[in-house]
Parts: C-alpha cells; sequence; structure tokens
C-alpha cells in the first residue's frame, strides 16, 4: 500500500515536471517570435517562460525545477546545434526562477496578491532581483565562449535582464489570477457593462498608442489604473498583458511610435513602458484588494461585537450593524 502511494507520488511528479517543461517550450517558442539581435545575441523583449516557470514553482513547489531545465534545452536546441554557451544559458535560466521563488517564500509570500508587501516582493524579488541571474549567467556565458565581445556585454545584458523580468510581471499575476477565477454570481448590470467599457477602451487606447507615430504611449496609464480601481488584478492583468504584446510587436517592427528610432533607443523606451505598466497595474491593484479585505474585517467585527453585546444585555434594545440610514441621521 505504502509503495504505491509512492509511485503515484512520483507519478505525478513527473506529469508536473513534464507539462512545465511543456509548457516552457511552447511559451518559449511564442517568445522568440519577436526576438531582436543585440551585439550579435538573440534577446527577447518580454520573455514568458520566466513567469510560467516561477508560477509554476510558486504553486507546486521547488520538486518541478527539471521541466524548467528540460524546457529551456528544448527551447535552445530548436535555435540549432548546442554551443558552450547553452550550458550557461540553461543553468541561469534555472536558477533565476528557483531564486526568485526562495526569496519569495522567505518573506512569506502569498499567492493571492492581496497585500500590498506581496505586489512589492513579486516585483522587486521576483523580477527585478531574480531575473538577474538568468542574464548574468546568460550573458557571461556568451562572453567567455567568444560568442559575444565584451563590449556587447552591458547592452545584451540588460536587454536579456529586462525581458526575463518583465515575463514575471506580465505573466505570473496573470496566472495567479487565472487559477482562482470563478464565473461571478449576483454580480449587477452595470458591472457588466463597465467591464464591456474597459475592454473597448483597452483596445481601442492600445490600437491607438502603437499604431501612430505620434507620442501617445502615455494614454494607456488612465485604462491601467480605471482597471485596477475598479476590478484589481482581475481587471489590470489582462490589460497588462495585451498592452505589452502589442508594444512588442511595434517595437521589434520598429513602427508606430517606434519608428525612426536606434535599437537600442527602442529597447529602453519599450521595457520602460512594460515595466511602468506593470508596476502601476499591480500595486494600485494590491492596494486597493489590501483596503477591501481590512474594510471586510473591520465590518465582520463590529457585526460579531453586535452580537456579543445583543447576549450580554438581551432585555435592551441593541442597535443593528450596520445602522440603518435613520439610526446614522439621528442625532446622539
Amino acid at each position: 500500500m505504502v509503495r504505491n502511494e509512492d509511485i503515484r507520488r512520483h507519478a505525478a511528479t513527473a506529469a508536473r515536471i513534464l507539462a512545465v517543461a511543456a509548457a516552457y517550450f511552447v511559451t518559449g517558442r511564442l517568445g522568440l517570435l519577436q526576438r531582436v539581435t543585440i551585439a550579435g545575441a538573440v534577446v527577447t523583449p518580454l520573455w514568458p517562460p520566466t513567469g510560467i516557470a516561477l508560477t509554476c514553482l510558486l504553486l507546486t513547489g521547488p520538486r518541478i525545477w527539471p521541466g524548467i531545465t528540460l524546457g529551456t534545452l528544448l527551447v535552445t536546441w530548436s535555435l540549432g546545434p548546442m554551443q558552450p554557451a547553452d550550458v550557461g544559458i540553461i543553468v541561469g535560466n534555472t536558477l533565476a526562477p528557483v531564486c526568485a521563488f526562495l526569496m519569495l517564500r522567505w518573506v512569506d509570500f502569498r499567492v493571492d496578491l492581496e497585500r500590498l508587501r506581496d505586489g512589492a516582493a513579486l516585483v522587486f524579488l521576483g523580477a527585478l532581483t531574480g531575473m538577474l541571474v538568468s542574464a548574468t549567467l546568460g550573458t557571461g556565458s556568451l562572453v567567455a565562449a567568444g560568442s559575444l565581445p565584451v563590449s556587447g556585454f552591458w547592452p545584451t545584458w540588460s536587454a536579456w535582464w529586462a525581458g526575463d523580468a518583465m515575463g514575471v510581471l506580465v505573466f505570473t499575476p496573470l496566472l495567479l489570477v487565472l487559477r482562482r477565477a470563478r464565473l461571478p454570481r449576483e454580480i449587477h448590470g452595470y458591472r457588466w457593462v463597465e467591464a464591456a467599457a474597459l475592454l473597448v477602451s483597452t483596445v481601442a487606447v492600445t490600437l491607438l498608442v502603437t499604431n501612430t507615430r505620434m507620442s501617445l504611449l502615455f494614454l494607456i496609464f488612465p485604462v491601467l489604473i480605471w482597471a485596477a480601481l475598479r476590478f484589481q488584478l482581475a481587471g489590470a492583468a489582462p490589460c497588462v498583458l495585451f498592452m505589452s504584446v502589442l508594444a512588442v510587436v511595434a517595437a521589434t517592427h520598429q513602427s508606430g511610435p517606434f519608428a525612426h528610432h536606434g535599437l537600442f533607443a527602442v529597447m529602453v523606451n519599450l521595457q520602460a513602458l512594460n515595466g511602468s505598466a506593470a508596476l502601476t497595474a499591480l500595486l494600485l491593484a494590491a492596494v486597493i484588494s489590501e483596503q477591501k479585505n481590512t474594510h471586510r474585517r473591520i465590518q465582520q467585527a463590529c457585526e460579531a461585537l453586535a452580537e456579543v453585546v445583543a447576549r450580554l444585555a438581551p432585555g435592551e434594545t441593541t442597535h443593528r450593524w450596520p445602522p440603518s440610514q435613520d439610526q446614522g441621521r439621528s442625532a446622539p
């Protein structure tokens, strides 16, 4: 009996590892569709597999790390014959999400992202700090193997780091939201109208700012603020994904607001836009969620206190909680 349970547990772990590897490979191939070449090295402005890998680690634990290694190996293999520098790239792409996961676990990160500290931890530890590992090992391996000149280290490193960090900031919050998504119940009609208006506005504004040569990229921020304030992360995360993907497409083709600029300037503007959008949406949504949770806990405590008072003084008339409008207007 014990042996059968061990077999089932190992089989489940193996299945998760293969699923992670498959997801890493598929999203990696999709990310490579918008790759650019900087100083002879191929990098992507938005690397979804880092967000996939970190999410899987947060939800299933560190045992699935071989799936990240296998997925990285498959993506690298699909690009051509293996090179000596690929070993460092594979190690870096495996260690980066693992280190990010360990740092997040160290600060007691919660996957519901309903506290400001969780949003800040995902940004500064999971994305900006954790992805230093993959960028440093990957770029250093290319330089050590002679595939990249020393002068190209910093431009390649910065693009690599930004692409991996954006993968975490864009995809990890979205996947964590989708994990607990449920069909809404007892939603008022005006909320559906507002959600439809937000969807139309997101599409219209993003298409406008990414297809015109005028510098109108700042127009996406009112839409993101609207999504975060009214729908929290469930509304803000899909908006960030849609905006980031269209911005990456425009930047890699050097069209719209990215036309007539050098590649380095395009990458700087793109990552500044994507990073600012993801930070705004994630942190603002976390603040609003935390405030709502605090208000709900206070209301529950007041209701419990009212029940205690009713039991202690059964013969007296107790005020109902929450108070009615007539009670709120009456004089003390």
